[in-house]
């Protein structure tokens, strides 16, 4: 086996084979098919970059088809959001399909099905229809209207279709097999009984189709080769296969059902009635909220589609379900925007300090390199002056000898500056440092190629020029559960999970350059970590939202405990 072929995963495995089989690469077509329900989440987005990564990697097209299909849950809205969602991650489908736009076919082939003996329109409440369908163990039994007459069941069914009938009275069901040991065999329902708007269709239907009777033939309509799914439909094949045996042309394409499992992220859920629950009960701001699992919060959050794709590429796909730790996708988001993020300088528990040799009034704009890690970012101008803000953990009044930051007696260099020394500190009633006095080495500004610049100083810190600071709201977001999977135990409310410090707000002092940053704009705030520039952010007040930090603090706490 060559190492190509060693690197499959076994959905291209199926593929492969079906293309040594003769099946012509032309032929192959995929699709990404979200119900427009809610806003998508981080496992939508494997099963985005899975359809549309297969696309790229067969020269295939791949369809973005929203399965509209019951009106009760869906809006425009979210079409709109899911579109986004995919064009921002870089992905563009072939065409933007509806399975409303099946609506008569699927209509005339159910026709046909009750023409043929195959479905008959069914009378019985839900609560009977549940009695009578049996348990796993226990086959179900015959619904009383199973052996309707074609005849009959054609005029409820059009009746139906012209709403002469409340929600809830009738249902078309397939004549399948009440004896089936698959439950979803035991004549399954194929249409129901809705007076609501449709997003597309208006008020034209009252009835709509079930997922499981459009999916499959909406894949025909659009000739999938392979419709891909998460493990929870590995059940609805067997349905999914026997539907299209009845329409099935042998001239055109049959679609092939194939499942792959969910993958759930840690700290989080991933389940859109959840999310929406999250909403609705305002534990978070909106579908879009940093902390969300959604695209939508992620984007909003600073992660990069390319962070998002490297994710997915990263945990793959495989055949069992798991919950991949929330550090995964970190560190893709980290290594992403190590490569891309402009590095500035910011503080956000600022305590003054005090340059009691350097002049009054005077100021210098200093050289600073915008990203290391990309030679063509080239330098800015940060101002520097007398008095200027540093981190407050960044000075320690009496230090061991491993502290290599700011200490009495100590030395330590002024990132893109000079090296200071700590001569004393100011303190007000209770004790608190209010100003640390220092001195600094007027040979010694960085670059300059001085010996006192060339001095082997271990300790480098960043600062902020009072003068010139620009003030900043900075969300600080943390996970938003505390147990890594809150939705494990079904006898737990997941929502007591949720963790009260999940978010900070706090005021921080940029370098004046970030004055124009926009939003949506990405930055590594040195020493502190990623931040990205928010919706929210106007030119009078600016907000940055904290991304990830420089490293994984949960590991060293998740530890400890």
């Amino acid at each position: 086996m060559s190492t190509k072929e060693k690197s499959l995963n076994f959905i291209e495995e199926i593929i492969e084979d079906d293309l040594a089989k003769g099946m012509p690469k032309d032929e192959l077509r995929f699709r990404f098919p979200p119900e427009p329900n809610g806003y998508l989440h981080v496992g939508h987005a494997s099963s985005i970059c899975l359809n549309f990564g297969l696309g790229l990697r067969y020269n295939a097209p791949v369809n973005l088809r929203f399965d509209d299909t019951n009106p009760a849950k869906e809006e425009q809205e979210y079409v709109d959001a899911i579109k986004k969602d995919v064009e921002w991650l870089g992905y563009q489908w072939a065409e933007e399909r509806y399975a409303s736009d099946y609506f008569q076919q699927l209509y005339d082939w159910a026709v046909d099905f009750i023409k043929r003996g195959l479905a008959y329109v069914d009378s019985q409440s839900s609560e009977e229809m549940a009695k009578q369908k049996g348990t796993p163990s226990q086959p179900g039994t015959e619904s009383p209207y199973r052996n309707r007459s074609v005849e009959e069941n054609l005029d409820l069914f059009e009746k139906m279709k012209n709403g002469e009938f409340p929600e809830g009275t009738h249902v078309l069901r397939a004549k399948i097999n009440m004896s089936s040991s698959n439950m979803l065999m035991r004549d399954p329902i194929m249409y129901r009984i809705l007076h609501k708007h449709h997003h597309r269709t208006g008020d034209n239907w009252k009835i709509y189709p079930m997922y499981d009777w459009a999916h499959g033939e909406s894949d025909y309509v659009e000739a999938i080769s392979h419709s891909l799914c998460t493990l929870e439909f590995l059940m609805h094949r067997e349905l999914y296969d026997w539907f299209l045996d009845q329409i099935y042309d042998n001239k055109s394409m049959r679609p092939k059902q194939r499942e792959f499992a969910r993958r759930n992220l840690s700290h989080t859920v991933v389940s859109k009635r959840k999310l929406l629950q999250l909403v609705q009960e305002g534990h978070v701001t909106g579908w879009d909220d940093p902390r969300m699992s959604t695209i939508s919060g992620m984007r909003r959050r600073g992660y990069t589609p390319m962070a998002i794709r490297n994710f997915a590429d990263t945990i793959g796909i495989a055949k069992r379900t798991n919950l991949v730790d929330v550090s995964v996708l970190e560190f893709c988001v980290r290594e992403d925007l190590n490569k891309t993020a402009p590095r500035v300088m910011a503080v956000l528990d600022p305590v003054k300090l005090v340059i009691t040799n350097y002049p009054e009034g005077q100021e210098e704009w200093l050289d600073a390199e915008n990203n290391p890690e990309d030679e063509t970012a080239g330098f800015r101008k940060v101002p520097f002056s007398r008095e200027l803000y540093i981190e407050r953990e960044d000075f320690m009044e009496e230090a061991n000898r491993k502290y290599f930051r700011l200490s009495l007696g100590k030395e330590v260099r002024l990132k893109n500056a000079y090296i200071i020394k700590g001569e004393s500190v100011v303190k007000d009633a209770d004790g608190n440092i209010t100003e640390i006095h220092c001195t600094y080495d007027t040979d010694s500004k960085s670059g300059s190629g001085t010996e006192a610049s060339l001095r082997k100083i271990k300790g480098t810190i960043h600062w902020v020029s009072i003068k010139h600071a620009v003030k900043a709201e900075i969300r600080i977001y943390d996970r938003l559960f505390t147990h890594e999977n809150p939705d494990g135990d079904k006898e737990i409310d997941f929502k007591s999970y949720l963790n009260p410090n999940s978010l900070e707000v706090i005021t921080g002092y940029l370098e004046p350059s970030l004055k124009e940053a926009n939003s949506g704009d990405r930055f590594q705030f040195q020493r502190l970590g990623y931040f990205c520039v928010d919706p929210d952010s106007t030119s009078e007040n600016l907000v940055f939202n904290k991304t990830v930090g420089l490293r994984d603090t949960w590991a060293k706490i998740e530890s400890k405990e």
